[in-house]
């Protein structure tokens, strides 16, 4: 039983259904001295990204990271002897044989990770799926209801013809998320593998919460769940610009942090092409970055 990480598999929804595979049993040996049929591998393709995981020691047993990566889920036994392998100068017609050995069975959990250069994090409804749709072609599923996106989503955003990025749309993430609150863990993993964070704030949020205090909390969220992302690059983007309050609280934004904040409209396209070009530069500084 082969598992292997194949270019174009997205998911591991054609797994899903089944519990249980079994690899093909090797054939009986015949007359004259002639060997068994070998048993043909079953090989399960995942997507990059896929953990492939010990049920019952929880250990990750291969991080299937890239294409072509691959593990030997579970080997055949070797096959039996037959009576011929005992026949000597004093044994001319032996009748002992010994039984093929059983194949190893085990119980393995996948977990698939998304994998992109850019991740969209905030909370729900803050605009990130809009901005996917409108950065790339994916088409996610969008409405004015919390936890729209439910699962992530990926798009490629081609920015010239010799140059695009895997951007994700990650499920909006609430205080308590490191905790498992809502579905915490289900949604903080897939940030890991993001490489650069684009942080999306909503200037006017449907429960009257402030924009500010929800930048800091989901910042905290992801710094309790893994301390590294508090390393990651991050780019902090106001949507919604449109609105016209945006510019106040885009402003009030920019002196809590310190830092840039750049204003967008999934909606109108302004500021897309700027976003574009910050996130160009800090994918260009992460990949010089020994």
């Amino acid at each position: 039983m082969i598992i292997r990480a194949a270019p174009g598999v997205d998911s591991l929804a054609a797994l899903a259904q089944r519990k249980q595979w079994r690899a093909e049993r090797g054939g009986s040996g015949g007359p004259a001295n002639r060997h068994g049929a070998n048993g043909a591998d079953v090989t399960l393709l995942v997507p990059p990204g896929t953990l492939i995981i010990d049920e019952s020691t929880g250990l990750v047993i291969k991080d299937l990271a890239a294409a072509a990566d691959e593990i030997v889920a579970a080997r055949g036994g070797a096959g039996g002897r037959g009576n011929m392998h005992f026949k000597s100068a004093t044994n001319r017609a032996p009748r002992e044989s010994t039984p093929g050995e059983k194949g190893e069975s085990r119980r393995l959990l996948l977990e698939l990770k998304v994998i992109a250069d850019v991740g969209l994090v905030g909370r729900p409804n803050a605009g990130k799926s809009t901005l996917l749709s409108r950065l790339s072609r994916a088409r996610p599923e969008i409405a004015d209801y919390a936890f729209t996106t439910k699962t992530p989503m990926l798009g490629i955003v081609s920015v010239s013809p010799d140059r695009s990025f895997v951007l994700a749309d990650l499920p909006g993430l609430i205080e308590g998320a490191h905790a498992g609150v809502g579905l915490g863990h289900e949604f903080l993993r897939h940030v890991e593998r993001a490489g650069i964070l684009v942080h999306v704030v909503e200037p006017s949020p449907a429960d009257d919460t402030d924009p500010v205090a929800n930048y800091r909390a989901i910042r905290e969220e992801l710094v309790r769940y893994d301390a590294s992302l508090g390393c990651r690059p991050e780019i902090v983007v106001m949507s919604k610009c449109e609105l016209p309050e945006a510019a106040r609280v885009r402003d009030a934004l920019a002196e809590a942090l310190g830092r840039e904040v750049l204003a967008i409209s999934a909606v109108t396209g302004e500021g897309l092409d700027t976003l574009l070009r910050a996130v160009v530069a800090a994918l260009d500084r992460r990949e010089a970055t020994p």
